[in-house]
This record gives C-alpha cells, structure tokens and sequence, in this order.
C-alpha cells in the first residue's frame, strides 16, 4: 500500500511538472511569436503570462527532475534558470519597446542582477535608458558609466551611450523654467489610444490625431475578432484652453488597413496635407497626402510625388508655413544625416517642388521631427533626441531663415520632460510663442496626449526722460530688439508717465532703443538672465538729449596740453559719449569743431584749432566710425562766446577758458538705406 501511495505521487508530481512545463512552452512560443514580429505589446502579455506560471524564481522552485535522478537536477535547473531568465529579459525589451519604461525598469533590474550577464550584453545600457525615461537622471548615470566600463564596441551604442550621460548630467542641472505653465487637456479629447499632433484651428477648435477604437472593446475575445480596433484618423473638438469637448472624426475618405493623421492645413483651410501609414514588419511605411475641402468633407486624398514620396522610404508629418510659401516635413529619405531629417518643399499654388535638407544645423544623426515653423518672426521649432535634452524627444528651438539657422536650444522644462515630446501648435499665429498646444506621453504608460501651454507674463521696461528738464518725454518710441536676430520684436510710444514695458523671455540678451524726432537717439543693451526668479525687470531710466541742425553743442572737459592738438586722456571719455551718440544714430552728419581764445595770431590759432577738430575726427574714427559722416573745422579765435579780456583792458582767465572749446554739431541728417 505504501509502495503504491508512493508511486501515485511520483505520477502526479510528474503530471503537474508536464502541464506547467507545456503553459510555459506555449505562453513563451505565443510571445515568441509576436516579439519576432515587433508585435511588442501582445509579446509582452505573453511573456508575462509565461512569467506567471513560475511560482518563484528558479534556484529556489523549479518543476522536480522525476525522471532522471538527482543527477540530471543539476542540469535540468540550469536549463530552467537560462528560460526563465531569459523570458525575463524579453519580457522587458517587450514593455520598452512599447514605451512602457516603468514595468521594463522593473525587469531589466532583474536582468542585471543575474549572475549569467554575458547573454544579456545590453540589459544594463536598456536599464539606464528606462531609468533615465522615468525621470531618474542620477540612477541612470550609475548604470550607465557603469555599463561604459565593460562595452569596448565602437558602435552605434557607443555612441548613444556616450549622448545619454550628457542628457542625465543636463537632467540633473536643469531646474524648471517658470516661463510657461502646462496643463492636460481636459474633456473627451484625451480618451482611448493615444491622441496626439495637435493644430490650432482659430481660437476654439482643435484638430488632432487619435487611435481611439471606434467601437469599444470590452474583453479580450472581442479584441480577437478585430483585426485592430486602434486605427489613426483625424478628429476635432471645439473649446478652447485646457478644456475641449464634443471630439469629431473628420470626414475624409479612409482605406481599411492605413491609418492616417498628422496634418497640416493652408492658411485659408481649403487644403489638407495629410499622413498615410501602414506597418510592414513592425516597420513604419508613410506618404504625404493632400485632400481638398468639398464642402463640410474633404475629398479621396491623393499621395504627393516624388518630390515629397520617395519610394521605399518614408514621409510624414507636414507643417505648412502661415504664408503658405514652404511644406515642412520628416522623411528618411536618402541625402539626411541619420533616420528620420527635416525636409522642406518650396509650395507653388499648393504643389510641392523638390524638396530639400534643412541642414546639419538643424538635423543630427539621430531622430529630427514634427517641424513648426514661423516665416515672420524667424521661429522654427522641432522634436530630437540627438541632442541633449531631458531624454526622449525634446522640444528645440532656432531662430532664422532656411539656410541661416542658429544654433538650437532645448526649450527647457516644463515644455520638455524625460519623456517624449512633439509636436507644437502655437495658438495666436501672430505671437507663436505665447503658448498653444504640445503632444507628450509624460503622464501616459503607452500613448501620446494632448497638453495647453501657456507662457507666464515675463516683462521688462524703465522711463524715457528729456536730458535737459529730467522730464517724461512723452511721445518717445521704444523698439525691443533681438541682438541675436536683429529684428524687431515690438514697439511702443510712451505717453506722459515716460514708462515702457515689453513681454520677454527669460535668459536672453536684448536690445531697447529709444527716439523722438530732433533727439538723439539712445540704447541700452540687456538680459533677461533674473527673470529667472522675478516677474519683471526695470532697465536704467534712459535720457534723450534734444538738438537743432546746425546749432552747436558744447562738449565739456576736452582737454589738451598748451599749443598742442593731441587730447589729454580725459578727454576720451567724453568723446566716448559722441561715439555712442554716432552709432545710435547712424543717419546724422556732424561737424566736429575746435575753438581758440585771442592769444597769438589769427594764422596760428585758426591751424591749431583746426588741428585740434582732427584729432577728435581721428579718435571717432578709430573706433569705427566712418570719416565720411564727419567734418573736423577749425574756428580758430573768430567765434568767442566770452569776452577774453575785462572791460578795464585785464585779462579775464575764464572767458579764455570758455572759449578754449570743442563743440560738435548735426549738418544733415541723411536718408537711412533699407
């Protein structure tokens, strides 16, 4: 009896291995399966099933070796250890490559930890990035300068090992910008799938790119019998700041099995330039369509042509710019620098024509998409992760024009997060930066969502005075200028308070000039590099000094040694204010004239005055500026503005000095080139 008591365990131990073995096998063969195929979602249900049926980790549990002895444990285990760990290391590739970097951080922490690291050479390197995705930046640079230490491959790795620890160093030193606000929006636009690529349509109507399933799915059988209820197409919805609700899907033709969105409307709405997808392999295939507007529809959109659609390779993501003049897009076409650059296409009643490479100042060897950018105020605004940034795609911003970019700056948090982040709608079109919309996955496991930004109120400003009274020159225009761009960003004419204030950005260098007619104009240069902690910044009170064509104005304390004509150096510094009066107003004529008293002859006085206008005409030119705007004139004794000697016939040592004097004048003002 105990004999067969004993064998009918060995049969059940041994049954029980066989169907936990065979659920292990299939789990595992299913998320084989669709991880081959980059299916990464449905491997990662899979292998966490197969996951499941372990009740612990292996060394401590595993299915008993019935058949073989103790003998054959030891390498039935081993066996056992490399499955599940491996199953492990899927699982987490899996979560990673479907953006889940919170379950992949969880498994690839795993991962590392096992003893058998060589079959697992990039668990380390994948376990920073998750770190680093999930805001993490020290933990991160840990596993990454650890990682640096054992990976010896010259490879693309390498290098992206080498761009990551610049991000999680840049993470760590960044503080939040108080520049801009960003909020979720709310409503029914952020429901279902991922919702992303927003264009500000007016002030209150939002159109977007959604994956949401048109018909709910409520189990997993459901889900079975949909080939993917998760297809992109364009939508609507009405409101405006962080609230839209009432979300519309577009009417536009479709094509079962291609999704579409991202899209790019003329100025005038009548055009539609939108993307058209499919997934070969798990490989993104996109073109350019354009559909016109057929009423409240849109009509069967019709792929660009080679211009834009290069067969094999793929184009999405247009932009087209307020003037209608460009198509802006991302396309791994051949002549970019690394994946997907940023194309332009010159656009002539709405067709497209060859399209080229915005430039290395622009793209990297890495990802470059989602251009936005503004013909007016210079502004271009894309997504990378080949720069360094907060991890992910950030947010990066040039000034210029097409060929003559500046350098990009990582528009900082909160636009940017370690997550991605893509896709910028501004909603005024006449102030682009003031706020709009963005896509980012910052709150989301998975998927895309919409977010409102809106840009803080930052402002600097001071008075405009009149030089001769210290009074508010009412009147005045105040122009605010990039010193970067040299563009004019806003003016203002300031009533009788004599204030001026203008909206700026935080940590810039700025420009004010000030100007009324018959005054010299003046300028003040600054930063904005304080704003960082306050809301506004009053620059030094700016004085402006009236004139007269040809009435001269007597420059005090020019000074020169007796019977010569080289100035004391004292006198530069008052000849410093003319230079800056000269490259302030760069459309005035002067006249730089010397004056004697009555002391020796005529001969000699008018050539030691005369000497004495040149050496000031010398010393303005030395610092840049042009002889032709100048005229040195030597008055020698002739025009006093004091008596030289007293009524009695004594010498009177003041009037001598007063007339010992430099002036300078404006003879013509002449017409400024443009």
């Amino acid at each position: 009896m105990k004999k067969f008591i004993r064998c009918w365990l060995i049969i059940l131990l041994w049954s029980i291995n066989a169907v936990h073995a065979q659920l292990v096998y299939d789990y595992r063969r299913t998320a084989d399966v669709y991880y081959n195929a980059k299916d990464y979602y449905s491997a990662a249900q899979y292998y966490s099933k197969a996951l499941g049926t372990y009740k612990s980790p292996p060394l401590h549990v595993l299915p008993y070796a019935v058949n073989g002895g103790v003998n054959a444990a030891p390498k039935e285990r081993s066996n056992k250890i490399k499955d599940y760990e491996t199953v492990v290391y899927r699982l987490a590739e899996s979560y990673r490559q479907y953006n889940d970097f919170g379950n992949a951080e969880i498994y690839y922490a795993q991962t590392v930890s096992y003893n058998n690291n060589a079959a697992f050479p990039l668990a380390r390197f994948w376990y920073g990035v998750c770190l680093r995705a999930n805001g993490k930046y020290q933990e991160a640079l840990d596993q990454f300068n650890q990682f640096k230490q054992s990976y010896t491959n010259a490879d693309a790795i390498s290098t992206r090992l080498a761009l990551e620890i610049e991000v999680c160093e840049f993470g760590l030193s960044e503080k939040m910008n108080p520049r801009y606000s960003i909020s979720k929006v709310g409503g029914n636009v952020n429901t279902g799938g991922a919702n992303y690529a927003p264009v500000a349509v007016g002030n209150n109507l939002l159109l977007f790119t959604s994956s949401r399933p048109e018909n709910p799915v409520n189990n997993e059988d459901d889900k079975k019998k949909k080939d993917n209820p998760y297809v992109n197409d364009l939508f609507t919805a009405a409101g405006r700041g962080t609230d839209f609700d009432s979300s519309v899907k577009v009417t536009i033709p479709t094509v079962k099995g291609v999704d579409q969105g991202v899209a790019a409307l003329t100025s005038d709405g009548s055009m539609l330039f939108v993307t058209r997808w499919t997934r070969v392999n798990g490989e993104k295939q996109a073109s350019i369509y354009v559909s016109t507007r057929q009423g409240a529809g849109w009509s069967e959109p019709k792929p660009l042509g080679q211009e834009v659609n290069v067969p094999g390779f793929s184009s999405m993501q247009p932009f087209v710019t307020p003037d209608d003049k460009y198509l802006f897009f991302a396309s791994n076409r051949p002549g970019g620098m690394g994946k997907n650059d940023i194309w332009y296409s010159p656009l002539q009643s709405g067709t497209p024509g060859a399209a080229k490479n915005v430039g290395t100042g622009i793209n990297s060897r890495d990802e470059e998409q989602a251009p936005y950018y503004d013909t007016r105020s210079g502004t271009f605004i894309f997504s990378s992760d080949g720069r360094v940034g907060f991890g992910g795609l950030d947010f990066f911003m040039s000034q210029g024009a097409i060929g003559n970019w500046s350098a990009p700056k990582n528009m900082g948090l909160p636009l940017n997060s370690s997550k991605d982040d893509i896709y910028y709608t501004p909603l005024d079109k006449n102030h682009p930066l003031n706020g709009g919309y963005i896509s980012s996955d910052r709150e989301s496991v998975c998927c895309l969502e919409l977010f409102s930004l809106k840009r803080k109120a930052k402002s600097a400003g001071g008075m405009i005075l009149d030089c001769d009274g210290q009074l508010p020159l009412t009147g005045a225009t105040v122009t605010l200028l990039d010193t970067v761009q040299q563009k004019v960003l806003q003016q203002v004419t300031v009533d009788e308070s004599g204030h001026y204030s203008f909206d700026v950005d935080i940590q810039k260098d700025y420009k004010v000039m000030a100007e009324k007619e018959n005054y010299f104009s003046k300028a003040i240069y600054f930063n904005t590099d304080e704003l960082v902690s306050v809301d506004s910044l009053m620059n030094p009170s700016l004085c402006l000094k009236r004139y007269e064509i040809g009435k001269p104005i007597i420059l005090k304390d020019i000074y020169y040694d007796y019977n010569k004509a080289v100035l004391r150096p004292q006198s530069l510094i008052v000849l410093d204010t003319v230079v800056s009066i000269m490259q302030d107003n760069p459309n005035i004529i002067i006249e730089m004239g010397s004056h004697t008293d009555s002391k020796g002859t005529d001969v000699y006085n008018m050539k030691l005055s005369q000497a004495r206008a040149q050496s000031c005409v010398d010393y303005l030119a030395g610092k840049g500026i042009p002889t032709s705007r100048m005229v040195a004139k030597g008055y020698g004794e002739s025009r006093p503005i004091a008596p030289n000697t007293m009524p009695n016939g004594k010498d009177n040592p003041d009037g001598r000095q007063l007339n010992r004097r430099t002036e300078f004048k404006v003879l013509r003002i002449q017409p400024q080139l443009q």
